[in-house]
């Protein structure tokens, strides 16, 4: 009885639209500023005179640009539509006021730290999570604060069943949790540097299970979640397909999770997990077009709408971006084809675009939608909207087709020989000179791109300019959910599949699910975390998947400092140090890497981007003159060079003392450091006399033994060395010099 006398009771609520206004008017700032550093670091990589060492290099600012367009655009992108879509979905205001500002300012106060922290060298050195350890402990917390805000909200909803959007931001939320906690484990040396708790191929494992999920669960889940709520509400109609959405839904969130190690193809990592990953990727391809079908069909009927509404226009192109970039994606993990590709700016063509399409376009979208509804008013100027359309549709055709032609280029480059059997191209350089024109197209779609983004946020600001004094708060009345559930009828061919199997699966199992959303969010944070340990395991585990070396040896403490200022320089952006078993890598570059090489490397620096040649041979091909030379002004050595100058190396004097606590980080990882226990320092000092008498023996200043460049130079100088010493190993000699 009183659960009857419940059902029949109203409750009146509002909705909390200011957090969505704050949302929303943060992605379009932090969206502005990150597409501005993608520009810069453009026109760095064409002209390298823009490099302004030692803060504003490549190598210090596009981990910015990576970091601001991802998580600060993105990001709060996704946070403006679920704070929006999920109370109206859920018939609820948020759990909490105070938990949602909260996350508002927790948010932006990590972008900040990542906006001044980044230029400053500090950096993990792992793509997407380059984020330092307190930064890190940040993101876990506001993220906790998120989740429990948004879990909170799912269990005093007033509506039984939890639409698709609901399940995508779901997976969402749990899988970010699992990925950034673990692929973040490290040891702190100091108060912004710590070391990967992992080391070498599990390093490289773990990285690229988070890095290739973190685009999944981060750039991907939560867009489509978006997508099934925007879209429908943009076209006036219901998503096509209830049946296909849950077989979108579940073979994304298994299928996802195992797909990661195809970006180590032909890498030091086991091969049978490269190809799980790349198994994996390609069955992906038909869950993800599912998708893609079903938002497109959702317009079944109301294609004419598209030509008049710039926001259907957006989304059109945002989902067949997405469909493009989710066929893309398995191919590229093809060995055949990632043989091709991997280390070129094909693999920066893909990502781009399908975040410029995609992850952009849904947002702009979006925002178009959502400003005259929080606004209160109409839209400012539906002809900007246009332009701003039809300026980023430009922009992304001539960024994406300049650098998808500047990939294959670098590929056919590397592997061509000629007709007496040799590299046809030996110089490094010479590939690099080749891509110029190309960089040149990149920076004008950039630009366009941003100029775009400009006139959207001229528009919206002009349309919150014309809001009402006072914002009218609308109240809502729902009835309360009871313990006592009658089902409602389902609509054929629309709710219930039309198959009896179909029927069947939906009627007794997902819509039970989707009644109990704690139930639901186990049942994904079991398929997420089943999936991953199957991978796990045996990489970390069986001890026969990563055989040492016996001549491999740890870094010297001068050694080790000077790697640290190759991954505070972002050098790791631009060189790899990984040779493929492919014949024009060992030709070039020399034999191929080994599990072994890199037991003692927290973190891994594999790479993922050659715009300079790879490292892992590099020791005492140069002279150590050579090195600094190079350092002090890459054109000196060779015209044509795209490389920053580092001058600071030569005069920043080296932090001998602090050396010992990067030994003591070390020693609990278990790297055997044997007298640098207690000598670090001492041990530093002394190689670094040793480069420094060299270098003005062979004709180099004098008094470099305090300075930074003699660690570089030490670290630069070990690399291949171990390998090179180890009995029984053949050796390639390489063919041609590097720049």
């Amino acid at each position: 009885m009183a659960d009857a006398q419940a059902a029949g009771r109203l409750e009146t609520f509002s909705y909390d639209d200011d957090i969505v206004r704050k949302f929303l008017f943060v992605t379009i700032l932090w969206g502005a500023v990150g597409m501005l550093v993608g520009v810069i670091i453009a026109v760095q990589m064409a002209y390298p005179a823009w490099n302004v060492a030692p803060w504003l290099t490549f190598g210090r600012l596009r981990p910015l640009h990576t970091n601001a367009v991802i998580f600060a655009f993105a990001g709060n992108a996704i946070f403006t539509g679920i704070y929006y879509s999920s109370q109206r979905l859920l018939k609820a205001r948020m759990f909490s006021d105070a938990l949602s500002r909260a996350h508002f300012w927790g948010w932006q106060l990590i972008i900040v730290a990542a906006a001044l922290t980044l230029p400053l060298g500090f950096t993990q050195a792992k793509e997407y999570a380059e984020l330092e350890w307190p930064i890190d402990i940040m993101i876990a917390v506001v993220w906790v604060i998120f989740a429990v805000n948004f879990i909170g909200t799912l269990i005093k909803r007033r509506e039984r069943h939890i639409y698709v959007a609901i399940w995508f931001y779901i997976a969402s939320i749990v899988t970010v949790a699992i990925l950034h906690i673990f692929n973040n484990l490290a040891v702190p040396a100091g108060l912004f540097k710590s070391y990967s708790l992992y080391a070498g191929v599990q390093d490289a494992f773990m990285q690229w299970w988070y890095g290739h999920n973190a685009v999944a669960f981060f750039l991907t889940t939560p867009f489509l979640g978006l997508m099934y709520y925007f879209m429908p509400k943009a076209a006036e109609g219901p998503v096509f397909s209830y049946r296909l959405s849950i077989l979108h839904f579940w073979t994304i969130v298994f299928m996802y999770i195992w797909a990661g190690p195809h970006h180590l193809h032909y890498t030091a990592l086991p091969e049978w997990a490269s190809t799980l990953g790349m198994l994996f990727s390609v069955m992906l391809w038909a869950p993800s077009w599912g998708g893609m079908i079903n938002g497109l069909l959702t317009l079944r009927g109301g294609w004419h709408k598209v030509v008049d509404d710039p926001i259907l226009k957006f989304m059109v192109i945002a989902i067949t971006g997405y469909g493009m970039s989710t066929f893309e994606g398995p191919m590229l993990s093809v060995k055949s084809v990632n043989s091709l590709s991997h280390y070129t700016d094909w693999t920066i063509a893909h990502v781009h675009s399908g975040a410029l399409t995609w992850n952009g376009f849904l947002t702009f979208a979006m925002v178009y939608w959502l400003a005259p509804r929080l606004f209160q008013t109409e839209l400012y100027s539906k002809k900007l909207a246009e332009w701003h359309f039809w300026i980023a549709t430009v922009g992304i055709l001539l960024y994406i087709v300049s650098i998808y032609s500047a990939g294959v280029t670098q590929g056919l480059m590397w592997r061509a020989f000629d007709e007496t059997g040799r590299l046809q191209y030996p110089d490094f350089v010479e590939t690099v000179a080749r891509l110029i024109p190309m960089y040149w197209t990149r920076v004008v779609g950039g630009t366009l791109y941003l100029v775009g983004m400009l006139v959207f946020a001229y528009n919206i600001v002009m349309t919150w300019k014309r809001r009402a004094a006072t914002y009218a708060i609308t109240t809502v009345q729902a009835p309360a959910l009871t313990k006592e559930y009658t089902p409602e009828p389902m609509r054929p061919g629309v709710d219930v599949p039309a198959t009896a199997f179909g029927r069947f699966v939906a009627m007794t199992f997902h819509r039970a699910w989707e009644r109990t959303p704690i139930v639901f969010t186990v049942l994904v944070a079991v398929a997420v975390i089943v999936a991953s340990l199957f991978e796990i395991i045996p990489t970390f585990l069986i001890k026969s998947n990563v055989p040492t070396i016996a001549s491999v040896k740890p870094y010297t403490p001068l050694e080790l400092a000077g790697r640290d200022l190759y991954i505070r320089e972002g050098c790791f952006n631009c060189h790899s140090q990984m040779i493929r078993p492919l014949r024009f890598e060992t030709e070039r570059y020399g034999e191929y890497s080994k599990p072994g090489e890199s037991v003692y490397d927290h973190p891994f620096l594999w790479g993922s981007r050659r715009i300079g040649p790879d490292l892992a041979r590099e020791g005492g091909l140069k002279s150590n003159l050579w090195h600094l030379r190079h350092f002090e002004n890459p054109r000196e050595i060779n015209p044509r060079s795209i490389m920053p100058a580092y001058p600071h190396f030569s005069t920043n004097d080296i932090d001998f003392p602090g050396i010992q606590k990067k030994i003591d980080a070390m020693l609990m990882l278990g790297v055997p450091y044997g007298d640098a226990i207690n000598t670090a320092p001492d041990m530093a000092r002394q190689q670094a006399r040793e480069i420094a008498a060299d270098l003005a023996a062979t004709g180099g200043p004098s008094g470099m033994e305090t300075k930074e460049v003699t660690a570089i130079i030490a670290y630069l100088q070990r690399l291949g060395k171990d390998i090179k010493a180890a009995p029984g190993v053949a050796t390639t000699t390489k063919a041609g010099g590097q720049p």
